[in-house]
C-alpha cells in the first residue's frame, strides 16, 4: 500500500514471463553450426600409432558453446565428433554420440573412428560422460582457444592435442611444436526487451529516481537497464545509461535484484513519459540467463 503522504509514487511494471522466456530461448540457446572455426595453422593432434590428426582440412570441424561438430582427418580415416555431421550425413538413428562442451571449454563425450571405434574425451571425473578410473580429458582454453590434454581410444591409446618438439605427446609446456586452436571463445551473450510507454500523468513532467527488479539471477549472469524519457507519448525514445549516451557500454548496472538502483535524475527530469530497456546477460557458458518478473520504477512529481 502506498502512503498518500509520501510524494513518491511507484509504478509496478509486470513482464510476461512466458513471452520473455520464449524470446531469450532464441537469443541464448539457438544453435548455429557453420564451416570450420579451427585455426588454419594450429590444427594438429597426435597419436603414436596413427600419427597426425588434422582438424582443419575437412572444413567441417566447428566448436560451439554446446559441442563439437564435423570430423577431422587422419591416416586411419575420419575422426567423427558427432553423429549429425559425419561424412555420410546424419547417422544419429544408428548411433547417437557427440563431443560436448560445457560452455567454458571442458570437453566430454565420445567421438568415433570406423577402424578403431570409440574415442573418449574425458575420464575419471565422476560423471556418466567421463567413465574410467584414470583421470584425463581435453580442454579448450576459454580465453585463447587452445586445446590441451588427451583423448583415449582402447586400440591406439592416447590422442594428444598439444605436444613438445619432436612429436612427443604432452602439454606441460607453454611452447608447443603442435596444437589445435579454435576461434571459439567462452563469452556471454545478451538480449534485450523494451517496455511499453508509461505516462506519469504529470503535465509538467516528473522525476525518475530509481529502478528495481524482482526475479532470479543465476551465478555469472547480469541484468542491466537503460532509460528513455520524453514529453511526448510518441518520443523520440533514446535509451541511455547514466552518462546520457546510447553506447552499448553505457547502462545502469549490473543491477542486483530487490535493490533500488539510482537513476541519473538530471537526464530524466520534467519528462512526463518514460520507457525502460532490460538487458539480460547470460553466463559465459551461455547456459543460464536471468529471469525478470517485475520491474518497479520510483518517480516523484
Amino acid at each position: 500500500m502506498i502512503n498518500p503522504k509520501d510524494k513518491k509514487y511507484f509504478i509496478r511494471l509486470f513482464l510476461a514471463i512466458i513471452f520473455t522466456g520464449f524470446i531469450f530461448y532464441f537469443v541464448f540457446f539457438t544453435k548455429t553450426f557453420s564451416s570450420t572455426n579451427i585455426d588454419s595453422t594450429n590444427k594438429w593432434a597426435w597419436n603414436d600409432l596413427i600419427g597426425w590428426i588434422n582438424f582443419y582440412n575437412t572444413n567441417t570441424v566447428n566448436v560451439s558453446s554446446q559441442q563439437l561438430t564435423g570430423y577431422a582427418s587422419s591416416s586411419a580415416g575420419d575422426i567423427s565428433l558427432d553423429c549429425a555431421t559425419t561424412r555420410n550425413g546424419n547417422i544419429c538413428s544408428q548411433s547417437d554420440y557427440k563431443v560436448l562442451n560445457d560452455g567454458t571449454g571442458n570437453l566430454s563425450g565420445w567421438g568415433w573412428n570406423d577402424n578403431y571405434g570409440w574415442i573418449s574425451f574425458c575420464g575419471g571425473a565422476n560423471s556418466s560422460n567421463c567413465p574410467g578410473s584414470i583421470i584425463y580429458g581435453v580442454k579448450i582454453d576459454p580465453n585463447n582457444g587452445d586445446f590441451s590434454g588427451y583423448a583415449w581410444n582402447d586400440v591406439v591409446g592416447w590422442i594428444s592435442f598439444c605436444g613438445l618438439p619432436g612429436g612427443s605427446i604432452g602439454c606441460a609446456s607453454t611452447t608447443y611444436s603442435y596444437k589445435v586452436n579454435t576461434l571459439w571463445r567462452a563469452t556471454s551473450t545478451l538480449g534485450y526487451l523494451d517496455s511499453s510507454i508509461y505516462d506519469t500523468g504529470v503535465s509538467g513532467g516528473a522525476q525518475i529516481n530509481s529502478i528495481m527488479w524482482k526475479g532470479d539471477l543465476p551465478s555469472g549472469t547480469q541484468v542491466r537497464f537503460k532509460i528513455a524519457s520524453s514529453n511526448s507519448s510518441s518520443g523520440p525514445w533514446n535509451f541511455v545509461g547514466p552518462n546520457g549516451t546510447t553506447s552499448d557500454d553505457d547502462y545502469y548496472g549490473p543491477v542486483p535484484p530487490n535493490t533500488q538502483y539510482n537513476v541519473n535524475y538530471i537526464l530524466h527530469s520534467n519528462h512526463r513519459y518514460f520507457r525502460y530497456r532490460i538487458i539480460l546477460v547470460s553466463d559465459q557458458a551461455q547456459q543460464n540467463s536471468p529471469r525478470v518478473d517485475d520491474v518497479i520504477i520510483n518517480w516523484s512529481p
